[in-house]
């Protein structure tokens, strides 16, 4: 079926509406966390656990839902996704109890899995011509950064005005118009009943991730529980050897690990993921709770790295046939670890050469991953468009999923083991800085020598954070710098390099 022009932009423009919901869900409740804890009386690990119930499920449904999208048809997935999305925006709203919010969010994330896959393959299956698909998936990984960036930024605008339920019920609006303009505009719905769906790999897919986020939370506490270690890890990597055990026996996989021919790209793609979710959950955090920035005021600073990112991803896409993969990807990562640099060495001394340093870092990123996006899309068959836009989803959930895991871990630890508490003050004050902060507006009477030391304390365990996401990029960019030194312009794989 021939699409016409502007009915092929205005399908891109209802289906990246549908990613800037699932990439703002991400990174909406990194301003809100604060105000979440304190009125739902959430401990430190619960409010990770609100985070990123989201992510998790998220990323252990998507491979299995970008091939259940081949099997019944991706329209068809994506206006599922809706329903389920905009139903479990209600239910998260109105949660009474961090238990119930998790829940809810693991609900939410459904919706996400279902939607994610079929926004990308209905573009592949859309848009015909190489070089408008390239610029296709510009746009649309450009909503991801945009819809990452604008989180913070909604969720402090509501929370001046309104209580935290209203960073959700924003949802609902959205996807009723999403769901009429999918059901006017996109393509027929076009099954291929002949993939087989396999709800028991994406179980174990789901097992090996929970174990995983579980064993980094755990093994960052004061305390660990060495029980709980093992039994994680052993969930991790049980679930891990299962699902690769069982992709290589199916007909269909849910993983065609061929795909991984692509490791340069998914290399990208993760590392950009790690670095601007731990970027944005760890910098809304400092500057409310050390600085006593409000929600707004800490959105609009990490919106800093969407300003940067949003010129390179558009521009990324545009010259990708032009100068090929290797400055776009490896330079793009290269630059980001330039920016986050800057930030680590001027985020407590100058507000001007952070936010250069949020820009340049957005900078690079945008441009590493809209064409990493391109890439991977481009070297499959539409037929396989599902489970290839799934393998690109999962690996940037994934590193925002690590990020969170691992960074938020990382800054409470560095935080209770450094913190130097004023005598006779509460061990409680070790939790987290919102524990330390809670205990001194209680009238402890050394708070305002609590109140410097936690914040110190802070300082020191932001820096450590910082410190991984600039190592995590520079190992990103020599990796994608060997891995693409033989691919030319263009967005396909050619000559020796297609392996």
């Amino acid at each position: 079926m021939i699409i016409s022009k502007r009915r092929r932009w205005l399908l891109l423009a209802v289906v990246s509406a549908g990613l800037l919901l699932i990439t703002l869900d991400n990174s909406i409740l990194y301003a809100a966390l604060p105000t979440l804890v304190e009125d739902l009386g959430a401990s430190s690990s619960e409010g990770l656990w609100i985070i990123n119930a989201y992510p998790v499920v998220m990323a252990g449904l998507l491979l299995g839902s970008g091939t259940l999208g081949d099997r019944v048809g991706h329209r068809r997935m994506f206006v599922i996704g809706l329903a389920v999305f905009g139903a479990a925006s209600l239910v998260a709203a109105f949660s009474t109890t961090p238990e119930a919010l998790i829940a809810a969010r693991a609900f939410l994330a459904v919706g996400a899995a279902a939607m994610m896959p079929a926004t990308l393959a209905l573009i592949r299956v859309t848009f015909d011509d190489e070089r408008e698909r390239n610029m296709a998936i510009a746009v649309w990984g450009t909503m991801a950064v945009v819809g990452s960036a604008l989180g913070p930024i909604i969720s402090g605008i509501l929370l001046q005005h309104f209580w935290w339920g209203s960073v959700f019920i924003i949802n609902v609006p959205v996807v009723v118009a999403a769901t009429v303009a999918t059901l006017v505009l996109a393509p027929p719905n076009d099954p291929d009943p002949s993939k087989q769906w396999d709800l028991t790999s994406s179980l174990l897919a789901l097992v090996a991730l929970v174990g995983l986020v579980l064993a980094i939370k755990e093994t960052a506490k004061a305390d660990p529980a060495p029980v709980v270690i093992a039994a994680a890890v052993l969930a991790t990597t049980a679930g891990g050897w299962a699902f690769a055990r069982r992709q290589r026996r199916l007909t269909y996989p849910l993983l065609d690990f061929a795909i991984f021919r692509n490791r340069a790209f998914l290399a990208g793609v993760l590392a950009a993921g790690f670095a601007i979710s731990g970027i944005q959950l760890v910098t809304t955090q400092r500057f409310q709770l050390v600085e006593g920035f409000t929600p707004l005021r800490a959105g609009f600073l990490v919106a800093a790295v969407a300003l940067g990112a949003f010129p390179t991803a558009m521009l990324g896409g545009a010259v990708l046939h032009k100068v090929g993969l290797l400055p776009l990807i490896t330079g793009g990562l290269a630059l980001g670890a330039v920016g986050t640099v800057l930030v680590l060495m001027n985020f407590s001394t100058s507000m001007g050469l952070l936010v250069t340093g949020l820009i340049i870092t957005g900078s690079g990123l945008g441009a590493a991953m809209s064409v990493a996006s391109s890439a991977i899309m481009g070297n499959v068959p539409a037929r396989r468009a599902g489970m290839a836009s799934s393998v690109e989803e999962v690996s940037y959930e994934f590193g925002g999923l690590i990020a969170v895991a691992l960074l938020g871990s990382l800054l409470t630890a560095v935080h209770s083991a450094t913190i130097d508490l004023p005598a006779g003050v509460s061990d409680r004050a070790r939790d987290s800085l919102d524990s330390a902060l809670a205990l001194a507006g209680e009238g402890a009477g050394a708070h305002t020598a609590l109140i410097r030391a936690a914040s110190e304390a802070f300082d020191g365990a932001y820096l450590a954070v910082m410190v991984v996401v600039a190592a995590a990029l520079t190992v990103g960019a020599l990796v994608t710098g060997v891995l693409l030194r033989r691919h030319g312009p263009g967005s396909a794989l050619s000559g020796p390099a297609h392996h």
